[in-house]
Protein backbone atom coordinates (compact mmCIF):
# COMPACT_ATOMS: atom_id res chain seq x y z
CA UNK A 1 0.00 0.00 0.00
CA UNK A 2 2.83 2.32 1.07
CA UNK A 3 5.17 1.24 -2.10
CA UNK A 4 5.20 4.72 -3.30
CA UNK A 5 7.22 5.36 -0.14
CA UNK A 6 9.14 2.23 0.36
CA UNK A 7 9.88 1.74 -2.95
CA UNK A 8 9.52 -1.20 -4.99
CA UNK A 9 11.11 -2.88 -7.88
CA UNK A 10 7.78 -2.80 -9.95
CA UNK A 11 6.19 0.33 -8.72
CA UNK A 12 3.12 1.22 -10.51
CA UNK A 13 2.31 4.05 -12.41
CA UNK A 14 0.19 5.74 -9.72
CA UNK A 15 3.14 5.21 -7.02
CA UNK A 16 5.85 7.41 -9.75
CA UNK A 17 2.26 9.83 -10.25
CA UNK A 18 2.06 10.11 -5.90
CA UNK A 19 5.93 10.80 -5.57
CA UNK A 20 5.66 13.54 -8.60
CA UNK A 21 3.40 15.06 -6.19
CA UNK A 22 5.27 14.62 -2.90
CA UNK A 23 8.09 15.94 -4.11
CA UNK A 24 6.63 19.49 -6.21
CA UNK A 25 5.24 20.08 -2.80
CA UNK A 26 8.28 19.47 -0.53
CA UNK A 27 10.00 21.77 -3.09
CA UNK A 28 7.81 24.63 -3.07
CA UNK A 29 7.47 24.72 0.54
CA UNK A 30 11.59 23.98 0.55
CA UNK A 31 12.00 27.17 -2.16
CA UNK A 32 9.20 29.44 0.54
CA UNK A 33 11.36 28.84 3.55
CA UNK A 34 14.62 29.62 1.58
CA UNK A 35 13.74 32.98 0.48
CA UNK A 36 12.78 33.96 -3.16
CA UNK A 37 15.26 35.15 -5.61
CA UNK A 38 15.09 36.60 -8.95
CA UNK A 39 16.25 34.03 -11.61
CA UNK A 40 18.29 37.00 -13.50
CA UNK A 41 20.02 37.55 -10.23
CA UNK A 42 20.96 33.59 -9.44
CA UNK A 43 24.26 33.68 -7.91
CA UNK A 44 26.39 30.57 -7.97
CA UNK A 45 25.63 29.28 -4.33
CA UNK A 46 22.19 28.68 -5.43
CA UNK A 47 22.77 27.41 -8.76
CA UNK A 48 24.46 24.58 -7.32
CA UNK A 49 21.96 23.69 -4.48
CA UNK A 50 19.05 23.99 -7.64
CA UNK A 51 21.71 21.07 -9.46
CA UNK A 52 22.07 19.26 -6.00
CA UNK A 53 18.65 19.22 -5.25
CA UNK A 54 17.43 18.81 -8.58
CA UNK A 55 19.70 15.06 -8.73
CA UNK A 56 18.96 14.12 -4.76
CA UNK A 57 15.05 14.56 -5.59
CA UNK A 58 15.15 13.71 -9.28
CA UNK A 59 16.23 10.32 -8.61
CA UNK A 60 13.35 8.59 -6.46
CA UNK A 61 11.32 9.92 -9.66
CA UNK A 62 13.10 8.06 -12.44
CA UNK A 63 14.11 4.90 -10.26
CA UNK A 64 10.82 3.55 -8.19
CA UNK A 65 12.87 1.26 -6.53
CA UNK A 66 14.82 4.10 -4.26
CA UNK A 67 12.95 4.99 -0.82
CA UNK A 68 11.50 8.04 -0.82
CA UNK A 69 12.45 9.14 3.01
CA UNK A 70 16.23 9.47 2.39
CA UNK A 71 16.05 12.09 -0.75
CA UNK A 72 13.68 14.12 1.19
CA UNK A 73 15.72 13.99 4.18
CA UNK A 74 19.31 14.94 2.40
CA UNK A 75 17.05 17.01 0.43
CA UNK A 76 16.34 19.38 3.85
CA UNK A 77 19.84 19.00 5.14
CA UNK A 78 20.98 20.48 1.40
CA UNK A 79 18.54 23.14 1.79
CA UNK A 80 19.27 23.89 5.86
CA UNK A 81 22.81 23.99 5.09
CA UNK A 82 21.78 26.54 2.32
CA UNK A 83 20.17 28.85 4.75
CA UNK A 84 22.67 28.35 7.08
CA UNK A 85 25.36 29.90 4.44
CA UNK A 86 22.55 32.86 3.21
CA UNK A 87 21.87 33.94 7.01
CA UNK A 88 25.81 33.70 7.62
CA UNK A 89 26.42 35.86 4.70
CA UNK A 90 23.98 38.19 5.51
CA UNK A 91 25.11 39.37 9.20
CA UNK A 92 29.42 38.54 8.67
CA UNK A 93 30.35 41.19 5.51
CA UNK A 94 33.46 39.39 5.55
CA UNK A 95 32.28 35.64 5.27
CA UNK A 96 29.92 37.33 2.49
CA UNK A 97 33.15 37.56 0.22
CA UNK A 98 33.73 33.73 0.82
CA UNK A 99 30.58 32.42 -1.00
CA UNK A 100 29.53 35.46 -3.13
CA UNK A 101 31.83 36.90 -5.30
CA UNK A 102 33.18 41.09 -5.13
CA UNK A 103 32.01 42.87 -8.64
CA UNK A 104 34.70 43.44 -11.17
CA UNK A 105 35.70 46.87 -12.62
CA UNK A 106 35.89 46.22 -15.96
CA UNK A 107 35.85 49.35 -17.41
CA UNK A 108 36.98 52.45 -15.72
CA UNK A 109 36.44 55.80 -16.45
CA UNK A 110 36.33 54.95 -20.47
CA UNK A 111 39.28 52.73 -20.21
CA UNK A 112 39.10 49.00 -20.42
CA UNK A 113 41.34 46.95 -17.87
CA UNK A 114 42.57 44.22 -19.67
CA UNK A 115 44.11 42.82 -16.23
CA UNK A 116 40.13 42.80 -15.08
CA UNK A 117 38.96 41.30 -18.25
CA UNK A 118 41.55 38.27 -17.80
CA UNK A 119 40.89 37.85 -14.35
CA UNK A 120 37.25 37.39 -14.79
CA UNK A 121 37.70 35.83 -18.21
CA UNK A 122 35.69 37.78 -20.24
CA UNK A 123 36.43 38.41 -24.01
CA UNK A 124 36.59 41.61 -25.72
CA UNK A 125 33.72 39.93 -28.02
CA UNK A 126 31.62 38.95 -24.76
CA UNK A 127 31.64 42.38 -23.29
CA UNK A 128 30.86 44.30 -26.77
CA UNK A 129 27.56 41.96 -27.22
CA UNK A 130 26.43 42.72 -23.56
CA UNK A 131 26.89 46.60 -24.30
CA UNK A 132 24.67 46.30 -27.37
CA UNK A 133 22.28 43.94 -25.29
CA UNK A 134 21.86 47.23 -23.75
CA UNK A 135 21.58 50.13 -26.04
CA UNK A 136 25.16 51.35 -25.27
CA UNK A 137 28.15 52.06 -27.23
CA UNK A 138 31.30 51.70 -25.68
CA UNK A 139 32.15 55.26 -26.24
CA UNK A 140 29.30 55.65 -24.20
CA UNK A 141 31.10 54.02 -20.93
CA UNK A 142 32.18 55.52 -17.59
CA UNK A 143 32.21 52.39 -16.02
CA UNK A 144 31.62 48.65 -16.89
CA UNK A 145 31.16 46.26 -13.82
CA UNK A 146 30.47 42.68 -13.40
CA UNK A 147 28.36 41.67 -10.90
CA UNK A 148 28.44 38.88 -8.53
CA UNK A 149 25.61 37.24 -10.77
CA UNK A 150 27.83 37.32 -13.81
CA UNK A 151 25.42 40.08 -15.36
CA UNK A 152 27.73 43.25 -16.54
CA UNK A 153 26.55 46.69 -14.97
CA UNK A 154 27.18 49.86 -17.14
CA UNK A 155 27.40 53.51 -15.97
CA UNK A 156 27.74 55.80 -18.34
CA UNK A 157 29.18 58.96 -19.09
CA UNK A 158 27.04 62.09 -17.75
CA UNK A 159 27.02 63.31 -21.41
CA UNK A 160 25.55 60.42 -22.29
CA UNK A 161 22.90 59.71 -19.55
CA UNK A 162 19.22 60.61 -20.21
CA UNK A 163 17.17 63.64 -19.24
CA UNK A 164 15.41 63.38 -15.85
CA UNK A 165 12.56 65.84 -15.28
CA UNK A 166 14.36 67.28 -12.47
CA UNK A 167 17.18 68.25 -14.68
CA UNK A 168 14.67 70.64 -16.66
CA UNK A 169 13.27 71.81 -13.63
CA UNK A 170 9.82 69.86 -13.87
CA UNK A 171 7.73 68.06 -11.51
CA UNK A 172 5.35 65.49 -13.02
CA UNK A 173 2.88 63.46 -11.07
CA UNK A 174 3.77 60.49 -8.69
CA UNK A 175 3.15 57.21 -10.86
CA UNK A 176 3.82 54.51 -8.32
CA UNK A 177 2.42 50.98 -7.92
CA UNK A 178 -1.01 50.47 -10.45
CA UNK A 179 -3.84 49.12 -9.10
CA UNK A 180 -5.59 46.49 -10.57
CA UNK A 181 -9.24 47.38 -10.86
CA UNK A 182 -10.43 45.06 -13.46
CA UNK A 183 -9.01 41.77 -14.58
CA UNK A 184 -10.91 39.72 -17.63
CA UNK A 185 -14.24 40.96 -16.88
CA UNK A 186 -14.04 41.13 -12.86
CA UNK A 187 -13.63 44.10 -10.37
CA UNK A 188 -11.17 43.36 -8.23
CA UNK A 189 -12.74 45.43 -4.67
CA UNK A 190 -10.28 45.25 -2.49
CA UNK A 191 -8.79 47.53 -4.83
CA UNK A 192 -11.53 49.54 -6.02
CA UNK A 193 -12.70 50.34 -2.15
CA UNK A 194 -8.96 52.35 -2.28
CA UNK A 195 -10.09 54.79 -4.91
CA UNK A 196 -13.69 54.95 -5.36
CA UNK A 197 -16.99 53.12 -5.82
CA UNK A 198 -18.50 51.34 -8.37
CA UNK A 199 -20.39 53.73 -9.93
CA UNK A 200 -17.52 55.62 -10.20
CA UNK A 201 -15.95 52.83 -12.04
CA UNK A 202 -18.44 52.60 -14.47
CA UNK A 203 -18.43 55.76 -15.30
CA UNK A 204 -14.69 55.18 -15.87
CA UNK A 205 -15.20 52.34 -18.44
CA UNK A 206 -17.85 54.20 -20.01
CA UNK A 207 -15.35 56.93 -21.23
CA UNK A 208 -13.41 54.41 -22.70
CA UNK A 209 -16.56 53.54 -24.96
CA UNK A 210 -17.28 50.45 -23.23
CA UNK A 211 -20.85 49.82 -21.60
CA UNK A 212 -20.41 46.73 -19.29
CA UNK A 213 -17.34 45.55 -16.61
CA UNK A 214 -17.21 41.91 -18.53
CA UNK A 215 -16.16 43.58 -21.37
CA UNK A 216 -12.85 44.91 -19.85
CA UNK A 217 -10.02 43.08 -19.72
CA UNK A 218 -7.64 44.94 -17.85
CA UNK A 219 -7.96 48.55 -16.41
CA UNK A 220 -5.43 49.92 -13.96
CA UNK A 221 -5.05 53.50 -12.34
CA UNK A 222 -1.42 54.71 -10.91
CA UNK A 223 -1.19 57.47 -7.74
CA UNK A 224 -1.15 59.84 -10.60
CA UNK A 225 -4.85 58.94 -11.57
CA UNK A 226 -3.47 57.62 -15.33
CA UNK A 227 -5.64 54.96 -16.12
CA UNK A 228 -4.06 52.07 -18.31
CA UNK A 229 -7.61 50.96 -20.27
CA UNK A 230 -7.45 46.70 -22.74
CA UNK A 231 -10.86 45.80 -23.93
CA UNK A 232 -11.34 42.08 -24.85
Amino acid sequence: MFEFWSGAEDLPIYGFLIRATIIYVYVFILIKILGQRSMGSINPIDFIFGVIIGDVLGEPLSSGEIPLGGPLAAAALIGGFHLGLSYLALKTPRFRRVIEDEPIILIEKGKVLHNQMAKAKVTVESLMMDLRLMSASINEVDYAILEANGQISVIKKSEYQSLTPKDMLKTPSPTGYPKVLILDGRIIHANLNKVGTISWLNDQIMKHGVKNVEDVFLLTMDEGGQFYFSEK
